[in-house]
């Protein structure tokens, strides 16, 4: 099963290496990962996808807990929540294609944030799954280059993770 932990963690260099280390060393895979500092400058959010049965997880979340700079963490899939991700496509656009991917980048609810006379960089947001479809909806052989930001998320309501 996919979770997504998100950590409070003190704002220091080595830390992200230390949580990568600790998932390395166990032969946990990180689907993705994302860190940045919060409204406290002395933290920083990591939002980590993993996958794993509920004991993995439990056993990820108490040894993530014992890293000294691990001020708080939460799995966020346990509860309502919202989750984005970023995604810039660069496609190669000429002629009649240029049209085809200005209605498909409408479609999906994206923007046309560069454009040369023959590329456009496309910026979409939203879950994997929307993302995932973009890029099969365009053709392979217009696609030069895709960068994604990796799923961020957020608890719905009062409910949040903060000290």
């Amino acid at each position: 099963m996919r979770h997504i932990i998100s950590i409070l963690i003190e704002n220091e260099s080595g830390a992200l290496s230390r949580v990568a280390g600790l998932f390395s060393a166990r032969g946990y895979n990180i689907e993705s990962l994302s860190v940045a500092p919060t409204e406290d400058a002395s933290l920083s959010r990591m939002t980590l996808v993993t996958s794993g049965s509920d004991e993995i997880i439990e056993q990820i979340t108490k040894q993530l807990n014992k890293l000294i700079e691990v001020v708080k963490l939460i799995d966020i899939s346990e509860s309502a929540h919202i989750e984005r991700e970023l995604m810039m496509l660069k496609a190669r656009v000429t002629g009649a294609a240029r049209e085809e991917i200005k209605r498909l980048a409408d479609i999906f609810r994206g923007n046309i944030i560069d454009v040369t006379p023959s590329t456009y960089v496309i910026e979409l947001t939203g879950e994997k799954s929307k993302l995932d479809a973009f890029i099969q909806a365009v053709d392979e052989r217009a696609i030069i280059e895709v960068v994604r930001s990796g799923t961020t998320g957020i608890l719905r309501g009062d409910k949040g993770l903060r000290l």
